[in-house]
């Protein structure tokens, strides 16, 4: 069976810078280190990593947990995650919530189980959350993926209040007052929860009474059953989505049961995934800068494992136009 002393001897390089090609990728020129990998590719050598970290107490491991992996808007940040991660000689652990609370706990103990050595969280609610209570007790570090907590726990996100706000005088600038609001269960997600203050606090800018937002069953996608009491009671001229996937299945709503967009009814949505741009209508939206958020809350964790205090980072966004809002015409009766 092929070992490390091989491989070394085969690279022209010492067991030691052998070890660290793999153990520390980042302390070992680049070269060197290609030449220690192609030498393991051509003695089918696998180090066995996991072991030896395990050994050391500690792993080159980052566990991460998101709501959801049906949603672009997480695939988007994992992608830039997962390629920060690796320049640096880690490796994502993925688990997911389903959007329920509940599950959190049990989620982030597993990950800790396997030892990862820190954590990138995104919850329902940041600063109610007792699983984020006791993990700021513990060793491992961690920090919070769009969330802008009041306690004082690390955490990269964008101004969730000011962007919906932003998006509501966009449709204001259109000509539109009728505006209501669109979200999933609010106890499921401080980010819509803030979304929805700057809403009513753009509405409230304009001198403008704010509707009941309409809160669905689920997040992303929507029921017609429950959009067409609002459409019936309101009748407004424009929708807020407080995400991307809960927009484009709005918009699906609407155009199956003979209400055009933006013709009749604008939509706007929130997170600004790729997927939205190339559909038709296309989506407007808020756009997050998802794959610059990724390597952030990749970078920060590191510098929190070496040792460095807490930030709390708040990321720019902007408002994508597309055709899915357009100027103000009859209200959709």
């Amino acid at each position: 069976m092929t070992d490390l002393k091989q491989v070394a001897q085969q690279a022209g390089v010492s067991r030691a810078t052998a070890a660290r090609a793999f153990a520390n990728p980042e302390q070992v020129r680049e070269s060197t280190r290609q030449r220690v990998l192609d030498a393991a590719r051509s003695l089918n050598f696998r180090p066995n990593l996991l072991g030896r970290q395990l050994r050391q107490q500690s792993t080159r491991l980052i566990g991460v947990v998101v709501p959801s992996l049906l949603n672009p808007v997480f695939a988007e940040q994992l992608q830039a995650m997962e390629r920060t991660a690796r320049s640096q000689g880690y490796s994502l652990v993925i688990a997911t919530t389903d959007y329920q609370p509940e599950r959190e706990a049990a989620v982030v103990e597993e990950l800790l189980r396997q030892r990862v050595a820190g954590l990138v969280l995104t919850v329902a609610d940041a600063d109610r959350s007792e699983v984020l209570a006791e993990l700021s007790q513990e060793r491992t570090p961690f920090i919070l993926a769009y969330h802008e907590p009041q306690r004082p726990y690390a955490a990269v996100a964008v101004d969730n209040r000011q962007g919906m706000a932003m998006a509501t005088e966009h449709l204001l600038g259109l000509g539109h007052r009728r505006i209501a609001l669109v979200s999933g269960p609010a106890l499921q997600s401080d980010r819509s929860e803030r979304r929805f203050a700057g809403y009513c606090q753009a509405m409230a800018a304009a001198g403008l009474p704010t509707p009941p937002r309409l809160e669905l069953a689920s997040h992303t996608d929507a029921d017609w059953a429950e959009l067409a009491p609002l459409l019936e009671r309101h009748a407004p001229t424009a929708l807020l989505c407080t995400n991307d996937l809960l927009a484009i299945s709005v918009i699906a709503e609407l155009q199956r049961h003979g209400v055009p967009v933006p013709e009749q009814l604008s939509v706007v949505g929130f997170d600004g995934i790729a997927m939205g741009a190339r559909l038709e209508p296309s989506l407007c939206s808020v756009m997050q800068p998802l794959q610059s958020l990724g390597a952030v809350l990749v970078t920060e964790l590191l510098a929190l494992i070496a040792g460095s205090p807490i930030h709390q980072r708040c990321l720019p966004c902007l408002v994508r136009p597309g055709t899915s809002a357009g100027p103000l015409k009859e209200p959709c009766r």
